[in-house]
Formats: C-alpha cells, sequence, structure tokens
C-alpha cells in the first residue's frame, strides 16, 4: 500500500476496507517535478528507473537520456553515493549521509550535497535518492558570516577614527618640531614617523566609509547604464590593455539600488578582475546580466524573505583564487597582494547587503566569477506608503 493510501472503513462491506487515495498518481508526479532537489529511484543492477526534473538540471541530462542510464556512468569512480545506495539495500532501512563530495567525470570541482536514500516498499530492490546540495545553504551560512564581519569593521573603523586619528595628528606635529631643531642625519627619522602616521591615517580614512550608517537613498537603477560607466572608467585607466565581453539580458527590470554606491562596487570587482589578469596577452573581463528567480534572503529589518531575481557577473580568466583565502574573501584585511589592505572586497560586501542581496565568489582556473544576486524594484502601492507612514 502507498504512503499516500490510507484505509477507509466501507459501510455497504462490513468489516471491509477500500484504499483512500489522497493524490492520485498524477498528483503525485507533480510534486515530484515541483521539488527542487534531485530525485532518483535506482534499481537493483544500478539503473535509473526515473527521476524529476531537478535531477534533469543537476546531472545535465534530458529524461529521455537519464532513464535507463546506469548511475555509475555519471559519477566518478568509486563515488561514495553508490556504496550508500548498496547500504541502504542491505540494510534495508533509510540513511541519510551529510555534505558527500560528489563530482562528475571530467569535472574538475566537486560538488558537495546532502544524500537521503530510502528503499522502496514494493520496489523490489529500487531505492530512492534525494539529492539537496549544499550550494545554497553554504551561501546563506557565508553571508551571514560576512554580515558579522562587516559589522564588526564597521565598529572598529568607528573606533579607529575616534581614538587614533587625534594621537596620530599630535605625534605627526611633535616630530615635525623635532624636525627643525635636529641635524639632517636625524631628519629622516622623524620624516619616517610623518610618513608612517600618514600611511595609518589613509588607512583609517578608508576604513570610515564602513562606519556610515545612514539610510540608503534608493531608486530605480538601470544596472546597464552602471555597467557601461564602470566599464568606460576602467578602459580609461587601469584595465586599458584588457578586453571586455557584455552579456547583458536587455530585458531585465531595474534594481532598487544607490547608483553611487553600485558604480563603487562594481567598480571594485572590476578592478580585481583586471588585477587578477595582470599583464596576461588574452586578458579578458566578462560583464553579465540576468534573470534568475528562485533565491530569496531575509533582510535586516524586513517582515519576510526578498526576492533575489537579478544576477549581475563579472568574470575573468585570471588564474584563480588561492583555495585558503577562498572561504574568507570578503572578510576585511584578506588579501593575496603585497601592497593591498583587503578592504576592497569587505567594501563590495557591505554595499551588497546593504542592499538586501548577496555577493558570490566561484573560482577555477582561468573562471573567476563574482556574482551579485539583487533585488529588482518595486513601485509601491499608495496603501503600502500610508502604512509606512504609520
Amino acid at each position: 500500500m502507498s504512503v499516500f493510501d490510507r484505509p477507509r472503513r466501507n459501510g455497504a462491506h462490513c468489516g471491509g476496507y477500500e484504499p483512500l487515495k489522497i493524490i492520485n498518481d498524477a498528483g503525485r508526479s507533480c510534486m515530484l517535478e515541483a521539488l527542487p532537489n534531485a530525485i532518483l529511484t535506482v534499481a537493483r543492477d544500478g539503473v535509473i528507473e526515473d527521476a524529476n526534473a531537478a535531477a534533469e538540471a543537476f546531472f545535465e541530462l534530458g529524461k529521455p537520456l537519464l532513464i535507463g542510464q546506469s548511475l555509475d556512468r555519471l559519477l566518478p569512480f568509486g563515488s561514495p553515493l553508490t556504496a550508500l545506495i548498496e547500504q541502504v539495500r542491505e540494510r534495508g532501512a533509510t540513511i541519510n549521509e551529510y555534505k558527500v563530495d560528489l563530482g562528475r567525470p571530467g569535472q574538475e570541482a566537486d560538488r558537495r550535497v546532502d544524500v537521503h536514500c530510502a528503499p522502496l516498499p514494493e520496489g523490489d530492490g529500487l531505492v530512492l535518492v534525494m539529492l539537496q546540495e549544499r550550494t545554497i545553504a553554504d551561501k546563506i551560512d557565508r553571508q551571514l558570516t560576512h554580515r558579522g564581519a562587516v559589522r564588526s569593521v564597521s565598529g572598529l573603523a568607528s573606533m579607529l577614527a575616534h581614538e587614533i586619528k587625534n594621537p596620530l595628528s599630535g605625534i605627526r606635529g611633535a616630530a615635525q618640531l623635532l624636525e627643525s631643531a635636529l641635524g639632517d642625519q636625524d631628519r629622516a627619522l622623524t620624516r619616517l614617523i610623518c610618513d608612517e602616521t600618514d600611511r595609518i591615517v589613509r588607512l583609517v580614512d578608508r576604513m570610515e566609509v564602513f562606519s556610515d550608517a545612514r539610510p540608503l537613498q534608493r531608486e530605480q537603477v538601470n544596472i546597464h547604464s552602471v555597467l557601461d560607466h564602470v566599464k568606460r572608467v576602467a578602459q580609461s585607466g587601469f584595465a586599458r590593455n584588457v578586453r571586455f565581453v557584455e552579456n547583458y539580458d536587455p530585458s531585465l527590470p531595474p534594481v532598487y539600488a544607490n547608483r553611487d554606491q553600485l558604480v563603487q562596487a562594481f567598480l571594485n570587482l572590476v578592478k580585481n578582475a583586471a588585477e587578477a589578469v595582470g599583464e596576461a596577452v588574452d586578458g579578458e573581463i566578462e560583464l553579465s546580466t540576468a534573470f534568475r528567480p528562485g533565491v530569496s534572503l531575509r533582510a535586516l529589518g524586513e517582515k519576510s524573505p526578498i526576492g533575489l531575481p537579478l544576477e549581475f557577473c563579472v568574470r575573468d580568466n585570471g588564474p584563480g583564487v588561492p583555495e585558503d583565502i577562498a572561504a574568507h574573501l570578503f572578510d576585511p584585511f584578506v588579501t593575496t597582494k603585497s601592497t593591498g589592505t583587503g578592504l576592497g572586497l569587505a567594501l563590495v560586501a557591505k554595499i551588497v547587503n546593504d542592499h538586501g542581496g548577496i555577493v558570490e565568489c566561484e573560482s577555477l582556473p582561468r573562471r573567476t566569477t563574482f556574482r551579485v544576486l539583487m533585488p529588482m524594484y518595486r513601485a509601491k502601492r499608495p496603501d503600502q506608503r500610508e502604512e509606512r507612514r504609520a
């Protein structure tokens, strides 16, 4: 008897039961197709008997090619998924395994998933496999970490502005007074004091932008005009030798944002990409926009999650981000540059987070992508404005 069937007493047949079907076969099929997680049924010989739409997207194969395919051919040799399926058959019980590295033959990067396997009672060795990608969950965890780091550096910036800049000005003034009474050999030391205090003040000035807690002045902004402006600035300066590629969605709705801050954020991303490309002859930066529904995030002060359907990407063909700093790339003072301060990407994270969006980096050799997801502009109805005012 199916889990969707329940015994129901039939008054016409004394003591008898007839199945009560809560959801018919077509309804169950629609439910499986609507689920966002990849679901497969695997036969005893390892052949895929059925799959839903999410499984097609996960394995990048249509159902005609996916159904009837051996699961081993879709997984690398020695994949832990095949061992889990065999354990389910032997035990006859459900097994859940979390954060399993599941690769694809011919792909360099692994895919981390949560695996849920269960035997089908009437399936004669059939095993139901559900794969839930960890990508979105890990992104949300990283976003919370980024926001916590931004709040920490905001408090640090406020403290530095009040507690360090004033003593530094006194130290610099005293060094200048001593300089007039010293010989040429000792003046080099006072000049060193002045130079170092000036360097610290410049660093504090850069950090003061993190302590700006004023509410954003937002409006509907055409992201393509922002990216075109950023590209012109880059081509006239730090990226004059880099080839730019544009891949825009012309039907993209406006984004609800502060234009100046968007320019600053994407200018930092493009500058970061140009520095990664360096002087390579085939250096290339791709700017792309797309509409990707399905991702939402609860912003600070909002009662319900906000959809983030607008995707903006800055992609370069540089060497990629080192693995040891990839998870902390947007944290303050994390940098691979010998002369960098590590505040550029932290500022990008702050600006995007202030807009209720998320920013992520996916890095492979010669393909590093910084992806920004943001909400689109929605005109408020008069009753909504009155409710906010009240």
